[in-house]
């Protein structure tokens, strides 16, 4: 019986050890850049029902709808935005402030960004 309870503390140990919390913060690169860019304009004219792609947009959260959407405009379009729960940012945000955006578009009545990542430049 010993032998079956410390075979079963050295399986177990090191998920428990894991699952002990997020001793680290998972800090993602803050690259200040070029990068590719997705063009709001067009994107919004080719899209359809069943368009999803990933993209990366910048301009600025111009509105807030509620407290996880904003309307999004690039200078040139505006589309909904929809901020995943688990974005923090140290600093807050208004309609002037320059922000890059990477996400997922999905089209359909109501083209919506579902965004990952948030990036104030």
């Amino acid at each position: 019986m010993k032998k079956i309870i410390a075979i079963a503390a050295l399986i177990l140990a090191p998920t428990v050890a894991l699952a002990g919390g997020d001793h680290q913060k998972h800090n993602p690169v803050q690259y200040k850049g070029p990068v590719e860019l997705t063009n709001l304009t067009q994107l919004l004219a080719d899209s359809s029902m069943f368009t999803e792609q990933k993209v990366v947009v910048e301009g600025n959260l111009v509105r807030q709808i509620n407290h996880e959407k904003f309307i999004f405009s690039d200078g040139q379009a505006e589309v909904q935005v929809e901020l995943d729960d688990d974005i923090n940012l140290a600093q807050p945000l208004d309609a002037t402030t320059q922000v890059r955006l990477f996400g997922e578009f999905e089209g359909g009545n109501t083209p919506e960004i579902e965004v990952d990542r948030v990036q104030v430049l």
